[in-house]
């Protein structure tokens, strides 16, 4: 199963044929199911166009609506995971939801409502899954390119899984940050540059923080020689250190958190330098400002 969903991963999905998707389902389906069937072919395939927005309609979504989604190995049977879910968010009174199966892991992507919160619903959801395989949670997103996200997010992140020494279960989506990103996942690259590297940058030009942070990664977590290669009293360091954590939700004094960050420094700089494939990110714009949320 890992094969077939870092095949998919490394697929390009920009030339699906739409006429193909509409394929998509059994004839026997109901008008919802096969409308289902072909709004989950559409987001696994990256199709987000006004036709793919106008199938996600006719199913109850708004136009902006937000999302996010769960997925796993199914426990029994694909139909069996697929209708437990869908029985999860009705049951917690929730709204739209869309199935499907990539690469044999089956997905719901789900808009929240009422009872229906991420954690709940993955909480709730979690019977439906095989309980010796992963299990992931994506992060909140918004509209018909956020829902094709949170799939791919639940994808990637599974396929990313044994990098982790430890699985949680749930896990979620931002766990496997710096592994999405090498997997082409480009909302976790997208996630590390514009959260991470922007509140290492947040302050300015003139701010001590990524030149400290990044110090302290290039000096193999050592105080003492980061602060000398700095000019500065190791106390500093730690201050400086303790205040990028505060900021960005990652600590650099951890080591699995010290390769997010380094990660999110490496993309951050090659994007600034032109040479990742997108522009930097605009420091101080909505949705950049704020780290990752600490427990």
């Amino acid at each position: 199963m890992l094969n077939d969903m870092t095949d998919w991963v490394g697929m390009g999905h920009s030339s699906v044929d739409f006429l193909e998707l509409l394929n998509r389902g059994s004839a026997d389906d109901d008008a919802d199911t096969r409308l289902e069937s072909v709004a989950f072919a559409c987001l696994a395939n990256g199709l987000t166009d006004a036709r793919a927005a106008a199938i996600l309609g006719m199913l109850g979504f708004d136009d902006d609506f937000l999302c996010f989604a769960v997925g796993g190995t199914p426990l029994h049977t694909t139909a069996g995971t697929r209708a437990a879910l869908h029985k999860t968010v009705r049951d917690l009174g929730g709204g739209p939801c869309v199935t499907g199966t990539i690469g044999g892991l089956c997905i719901a992507m789900i808009t929240p409502r009422a009872a229906v919160t991420p954690d709940v619903t993955c909480t709730n959801a979690m019977p439906a899954f095989d309980p010796k395989s992963p299990v992931c949670l994506s992060p909140l997103r918004r509209g018909v390119t956020g829902a094709a996200r949170v799939v791919r997010a639940v994808v990637t992140s599974i396929a990313a899984a044994p990098a982790l020494a430890k699985v949680p279960r749930p896990m979620r989506a931002d766990d496997v940050l710096p592994e999405r990103a090498l997997l082409g996942d480009e909302d976790a690259a997208d996630e590390l540059v514009d959260t991470v590297y922007a509140s290492l940058t947040a302050a300015g030009p003139d701010d001590p923080t990524l030149e400290t942070v990044s110090a302290f990664l290039g000096n193999g977590g050592s105080l003492e020689t980061c602060a000398k290669e700095l000019s500065v009293h190791p106390n500093t360091v730690r201050y400086r250190l303790k205040r990028a954590a505060e900021t960005t939700g990652w600590d650099a004094t951890d080591a699995r958190e010290a390769y997010v960050l380094r990660t999110a420094i490496a993309l951050g700089r090659m994007r600034q330098t032109g040479t990742a494939g997108a522009k930097a990110p605009s420091v101080g714009a909505a949705g950049t400002a704020g780290g990752r949320q600490r427990g």
